[in-house]
């Protein structure tokens, strides 16, 4: 003969609660869906913010017509690759575009693609 198994009145109650629990935590994540605001917050960091309002308007480098001193203003290029560019546009002509930077001894494409928003060829 078995014994029936009954649920004390604190486990009916904690039942109860699970259960009211579970169903406005379902109506929040409609509710989120619904209106759309799942993913739709922007964040912006303090540094960000504070780097945007420092960050001063950048001026191209013509590669074609910029000497020594003004590549060197560039990220990366220092007074010796800076040299070498000049000699890479005096011995082959003007750049026809920023990617032929490759071509000069020293630039890779990391290097290339830290200056490529600050040289231009006009």
């Amino acid at each position: 003969m078995e014994r029936e198994i009954r649920p004390t009145k604190a486990e009916k109650i904690l039942l109860i609660l699970t259960a009211i629990f579970l169903c406005l935590l379902l109506a929040l994540l409609a509710h989120n869906r619904s209106s759309g605001a799942a993913g739709s917050y922007t964040v912006e960091t303090e540094r960000a913010a504070i780097s945007a309002e420092l960050a001063p308007e950048v001026t191209l480098v013509n590669l074609n017509t910029a000497g020594t001193a003004e590549l060197t203003t560039l990220p990366g290029i220092g007074e010796k690759l800076a040299e070498r560019i000049v000699k890479y546009r005096e011995d082959n002509g003007k750049f026809t575009s920023v990617d032929e930077l490759m071509n000069v001894s020293g630039i890779g494409e990391g290097k290339l693609d830290a200056l490529r928003e600050y040289a231009s060829v006009e």
